[in-house]
């Protein structure tokens, strides 16, 4: 495994990052997709063993049972120097009115709930899941500086929004001296190429460690156009991020296709280096239903594509509406 720093820190995070929106307790009727801590814990035991030391959760992955799945296994599996230990927050887990968001309230009561079911006294990595139009910047940014200076998290981070709004954040730490943004967690994949505008060049410029998630579209890219697998027959988020059949779409999984066989090779592991030879990515998020396809999504890191096969990758992409940022 291939270990690189998170952006201008100091840092250290493996090539991947193991996503876990999919551990938690697949007896709850909104999350029948995921898996159990049993089969949880397999996957968390391989990636420790594959070399991956970052974990990325959020405290409303699977109603906050993630965060107790893979507190519990990394607590079982690894000393807590070993590993980077990311989680996220804005999500409502309730149904009050400052049961989510990101205002100070929110924030400060988040962080602790965070911690106390990943069973540690802080998180390296503290992003905020989204913007909040309800609550100014300012109030979060010196929210989240105050969870730094108390020792709660190491670093912070944020996740989709326009590139205006990550530069503002960006220029309002820098100007008041507070703990400052050093990760992005943006969607990017063959399917969705919309922050290659804005978000990467202003990564890019700034020195942000980019952490993509969803780098196969949500399974999509990992398997031909059309087939369906239990997780996108009950995943909601996938209609609403992938809903639209456009024919550039068919195209793209087609040429990933392709490749694929041309190559010998899994579908998913090309959509997967496609994502890890951008050069403003430091680690793409790999998420996985089960044991095997982490070892299939492993084998991305062997694979450097030629630039005949990246443009051929490319080619079928048309603009997409903005999505994900809500």
């Amino acid at each position: 495994m291939d270990y690189v720093r998170l952006g201008q820190t100091g840092l250290k995070i493996s090539r991947l990052c193991l996503g876990c929106m999919s551990f938690g307790d697949p007896e709850n009727p909104a999350y029948r997709w995921v898996l159990d801590e049993d089969d949880s814990r397999v996957v968390i035991r391989k990636a420790l063993d594959a070399g991956i030391n970052f974990f990325d959760t959020a405290n409303v992955y699977a109603a906050g049972a993630s965060e107790e799945v893979v507190g519990r296994a990394l607590k079982d599996f690894a000393r807590r120097d070993e590993v980077v230990i990311a989680t996220k927050a804005f999500g409502a887990w309730g149904a009050g009115p400052n049961q989510g968001g990101l205002s100070r309230k929110a924030l400060m009561q988040a962080i602790d709930d965070s911690l106390k079911r990943l069973g540690v006294d802080h998180v390296d990595l503290y992003q905020i899941h989204r913007w909040d139009p309800e609550t100014p910047i300012e109030e979060t940014l010196e929210a989240l500086n105050d969870i730094v200076r108390a020792g709660k998290a190491r670093y912070i981070g944020a996740s989709s929004m326009h590139g205006w709004q990550f530069y503002k954040a960006l220029a309002l730490s820098r100007a008041n001296g507070w703990a400052s943004f050093v990760s992005m967690q943006n969607q990017l994949n063959l399917l969705y190429r919309e922050e290659e505008r804005e978000m990467l060049p202003l990564c890019r410029a700034e020195g942000i460690g980019v952490i993509p998630w969803s780098p196969l579209a949500r399974g999509q890219l990992a398997r031909p156009w059309g087939a369906r697998t239990r997780r996108a027959e009950s995943d909601v988020f996938i209609e609403r991020l992938y809903g639209a059949t456009e024919e550039s779409d068919a195209r793209v999984v087609k040429a990933v296709e392709k490749i694929a066989l041309e190559r010998g090779v899994s579908m998913a592991q090309v959509g997967l280096a496609w994502v890890l030879a951008q050069p403003e990515v430091s680690a793409p998020i790999i998420g996985v239903s089960d044991a095997g396809q982490f070892d299939d999504l492993l084998g991305a890191l062997a694979i450097e594509l030629t630039a005949d096969e990246i443009a051929a990758l490319e080619a079928p992409y048309v603009a997409h509406r903005v999505s994900g940022f809500v």
